[in-house]
């Protein structure tokens, strides 16, 4: 009796930690595919530890679309913030190497 209760739970155990495994695992591997310009293979994996998540905790999928919304506007906001900041760092350098070339015509004769 003993001996069957403890092979219960060391497959229910087995059986969280390969799910929690494929989960990280694919999220990781997508992110590194993303990042690195590969991005239907990284979707593809993206959406294979999605699957995961919805079969393993539905309702967390659930709140996650309900407030996808709002973390579609914040992450429009920080990539528009982003935008506007390299645009301020290109004319900063362009106006530099501007100024940069007129001080050197100066010294050059």
């Amino acid at each position: 009796m003993q001996d069957s209760s403890i092979q219960e739970i060391t497959k229910r155990g087995v059986g969280e930690n390969w799910k929690k495994a494929l989960m990280i695992g694919s999220f990781t591997a997508a992110a590194i595919l993303l990042l690195t310009g590969r991005r239907p293979a990284g979707f593809a994996l993206a959406g294979i530890g999605v699957a995961t998540l919805a079969a393993e905790h539905p309702e967390k999928l659930e709140q996650f679309w309900n407030s996808a919304p709002e973390y579609l506007e914040k992450g429009s906001r920080l990539v528009n913030g982003v935008g506007d900041f390299v645009e301020r760092i290109a004319q900063q350098s362009s106006r530099f190497h501007a100024a940069r070339e007129r001080s050197s015509h100066d010294y050059v004769s």
